[in-house]
């Protein structure tokens, strides 16, 4: 199993506030779908909950939550790191697509980071990627900058390789 990263990032490494996504940038919703489609994609109830059509296509959705008993229609629901790491050990990739605490307990794990980075400081930012220490990494590919027309942001893609 190939474990990834898949997030978005301003410039102060915000992705979120509160239960939403800080941009929507119509490119970068085509990659990430792109790029997860046929794949496990790993993701926190919270992430979960904030998918507005539940459960997305084309993937295995796997739900990690404290909550017993919790129900997520279309996805394998887990209770801890070490269970959703069991149940996905025989796919081929897989990507943890949020939240903050997801991507900071898998960050270590983690072998590949695909990130777009968005060229602005959301002030109303309230969660955030942990901090990536580019040393520990490899750029494979940079592609950009971009600028989205709709919301007149600038962006580039990242994909980083953790060096052996």
């Amino acid at each position: 199993m190939i474990l990834s990263m898949i997030v978005a990032i301003d410039q102060n490494n915000g992705i979120g506030k509160g239960d939403d996504q800080l941009a929507y940038i119509s490119a970068d919703l085509k990659r990430f779908k792109a790029l997860t489609t046929g794949h496990t994609i790993l993701m926190g109830r919270k992430t979960f909950e904030a998918l507005p059509k539940g459960a997305l296509p084309k993937r295995r959705n796997v739900v990690i939550t404290r909550q017993d008993n919790y129900s997520a229609p279309g996805a394998d629901v887990v209770n801890s790191v070490e269970e959703a790491l069991n149940l996905c050990q025989n796919d081929e990739k897989v990507f943890v697509i949020g939240g903050g605490e997801i991507y900071k307990v898998f960050l270590p794990k983690t072998e590949q980071l695909y990130l777009t980075n968005i060229e602005h400081c959301f002030d109303e930012a309230t969660v955030f990627f942990p901090e990536i220490n580019l040393d520990e990494w490899t750029v494979e590919c940079h592609e950009g900058p971009f600028a989205d027309e709709k919301t007149q942001l600038t962006y580039s893609y990242q994909d980083l390789r953790k060096k052996k």
